[in-house]
């Protein structure tokens, strides 16, 4: 093994790493590359392949989906169309922020997919109420604006819960979580915009010629009391019994995720077949002390570092202090070149002349080697730090070597420093603090500011905070198959990954991410049942009807977010792959466990109740003008059609 300096800082020499690496080869012996430098190249390399694979496999997938969801060529094409835009333009945002902000690697995985499930989900909203408004007999333009004003309304909404829950990551300023929610939301934003503002003049332009090119065996049957509306109603006659076992279900699938272990990602996230994997594996095979964990511990002087004795013998002490923490193995530096030596030696060793040396210490220096001791010194010492490196066999994520840290950092500094620690196991240790430290916060923002929006779209303060309950049995499955999967390693060798701690900021993404996008299903759902309310005030025929009208929708755009999800499960990333795998499973459990069942069943036991607010409340809602009545042009001309 031959190690490699660049002369440059990470930043820079990853600019011209690439062509580095391919400077170096031989015919003769096989050459492999890894270290900080040729890991974050093997990041950036697989994620694009990940990009590329995810998709070349989404997009053939939402399109088939779209078309059996549609059964017209025409209709399915739409929003495939308007996912692209929105991911185009979510991408370029990303790139204007890139000037002024660290992004993450990650960042423009998680916009496509971000970007592809939500703006075809709301295109495919909109397109489908238009068409459904068109085979009700009314004239294209009446059909659009109904469309927009009960669809478009709920994709407006929608959005909105899908921003907030994205800007829960804000609340991880100094983290690269922060700018991918900031990602996130501009590429919401723009399927908002897109399907706002150029799908409607699209299906204006289209008009009845939407349905083009239809799929007479996959055409849906639209009138009537279907399959939907049967569950609804067998729901709705035993909601006890349903909802017991089936909330019961859920919470046992996310029980998992009460002994989850978070420790910051390393190289066991990449492939094993990625060369810089692959080398740091066979390092830690061939090489005794390549896995070995190192911890910096520096000793900052604000006025400089000053070799006098007094400084020098608490810099002694110091590294005998680390020596004696449990688990370290040896402590390396200028001030820890061996126990036997006492101050005095070390202060004669950096401040006298060579010649007055005592024999014991000029055979100390002949052992070490002169060269050798003036480059201990010279990468030890600063003129403002003293550096010590702590040497421990536990791995940098174990809860030994934190352990370590916290020991380490709990001692008394030498006097006049400022004892600091650093290293992969510090950074993880700071990492999971900060995270864990902030997310009560950002989950608190999150629900409240969810609730008060819909609140705004529903009218109601039972159906948000039901609404927020709802999306917490989803979410919290989807984070027991996460951990079941990816840190107890069950399925590894059938996904190809190997299994260890999650990344603190994991489920931070996925609650962000998943807050939202859940929110979707909920928004369309209790749009429609309160349209069916205020039609004919029944909560239970307004559940049902409400069900029925949205049911197929919900599922078809549920498994295009599914198929999409899944396409980047397929990820050779780690990240990328629980990422993908998380959302898909939290997206299938709420549009069917929860969307199905446990919605309908926990309405018909709230009853009236679910449409219930406080006067003032209620007041402010009428007078802030949010709620579609009969007197909306588009509603008014269908408010009997049923």
């Amino acid at each position: 093994a031959v190690d490699v300096a660049t002369k440059d800082e990470l930043a820079v020499a990853r600019d011209y790493y690439k062509e580095l690496r391919a400077k170096v080869r031989s015919d003769r012996v096989t050459i492999a590359a890894t270290g900080v430098l040729a890991i974050t190249n093997g990041f950036n390399d697989v994620l694009q392949d990940d990009l590329r694979r995810a998709e070349t496999v989404s997009l053939p997938l939402a399109l088939v989906l779209l078309l059996i969801v549609f059964g017209s060529v025409v209709a399915g094409f739409i929003p495939l169309g308007v996912g692209i835009l929105a991911v185009m333009s979510g991408i370029a945002g990303m790139f204007v922020l890139a000037r002024f902000t660290d992004v993450s690697v990650y960042a423009e995985n998680v916009v496509t997919l971000i970007g592809l499930g939500v703006a075809i989900d709301y295109s495919l909203f909109i397109t489908n109420r238009y068409r459904e408004e068109l085979l009700r007999g009314r004239r294209s333009e009446d059909a659009l604006a109904v469309a927009m004003s009960t669809a478009g309304r709920a994709i407006t909404f929608s959005g909105l819960t899908v921003a907030i829950g994205l800007s829960g990551m804000l609340f991880y300023q100094g983290t690269y979580l922060s700018s991918m929610g900031v990602s996130g939301a501009i590429v919401v934003a723009s399927a908002v915009f897109y399907g706002l503002t150029f799908l409607p003049a699209l299906l204006a332009v289209l008009g009845k010629n939407v349905d083009r090119l239809r799929l007479p065996i996959l055409q849906p049957d639209t009138e009537g009391r279907g399959w939907w509306h049967s569950i609804a109603t067998g729901v709705m006659r035993r909601p006890v019994l349903v909802l017991v076992p089936v909330v019961a279900f859920i919470l046992l699938a996310g029980s998992p995720f009460l002994h989850i272990h978070l420790a910051t990602g390393d190289v066991t996230m990449l492939p094993k077949h990625e060369e810089s994997r692959a080398a740091y594996d066979r390092l830690v095979d061939d090489f005794a002390g390549a896995g070995q964990n190192h911890i910096s511990v520096v000793v900052d002087y604000p006025e400089g570092v000053t070799l006098d004795q007094a400084r020098v013998a608490g810099l002694v002490e110091l590294g005998k202090r680390l020596t004696a923490v449990r688990g370290v193995q040896r402590v390396q530096g200028a001030f820890a070149l061996d126990p036997r030596l006492t101050a005095d030696a070390y202060t004669a060793l950096y401040a006298a002349p060579a010649e007055s040396w005592p024999p014991q210490l000029r055979a100390l220096a002949q052992g070490i080697g002169e060269q050798r001791l003036a480059t201990i010194r010279r990468q030890t010492v600063g003129a403002h730090i003293v550096l010590f490196d702590v040497v421990t066999g536990d791995a940098t994520n174990s809860d030994e070597a934190r352990a370590i840290v916290r020991e380490i950092r709990s001692l008394a500094p030498p006097s006049g420093g400022e004892l600091l620690v650093t290293g992969f196991t510090a950074i993880d240790v700071d990492t999971v603090d900060f995270i864990t430290a902030h997310t009560p916060v950002a989950i608190a923002f999150v629900m409240v500011a969810t609730v008060i929006v819909l609140f705004l779209l529903l009218g109601s303060v039972v159906l948000p905070l039901k609404a927020v309950v709802m999306n917490l049995l989803s979410i919290s499955a989807s984070f027991g198959a996460l951990v079941w999967v990816f840190q107890d390693g069950h399925l590894s060798q059938q996904l190809a990954f190997t299994p260890g701690p999650v990344d603190p900021s994991l489920p931070v993404i996925m609650f962000c991410t998943l807050f939202g996008l859940s929110m979707d299903y909920e928004v369309l759902l209790l749009s429609r049942i309160q349209e069916e309310y205020r039609r004919r005030p029944d909560n239970t025929h307004a559940v049902a009807m409400g069900l029925e009208r949205s049911g197929r929708l919900i599922t078809g755009a549920a498994a295009i977010m599914v198929g999409v999800f899944s396409a980047f499960a397929l990820a050779d990333i780690l990240f990328i792959k629980a990422i993908g795998l998380g959302m898909a499973l939290a997206v299938a459990i709420d549009a069917t466990l929860v969307r199905a069942l446990v919605v309908p069943a926990t309405m018909r036991l709230l009853g009236d109740l679910n449409w219930w607010a406080p006067r003032p409340l209620a007041r402010l809602y009428r007078r802030l003008g949010f709620a579609e009545t009969a007197s909306t042009p588009g509603l008014a001309a269908g408010a009997g059609d049923d």
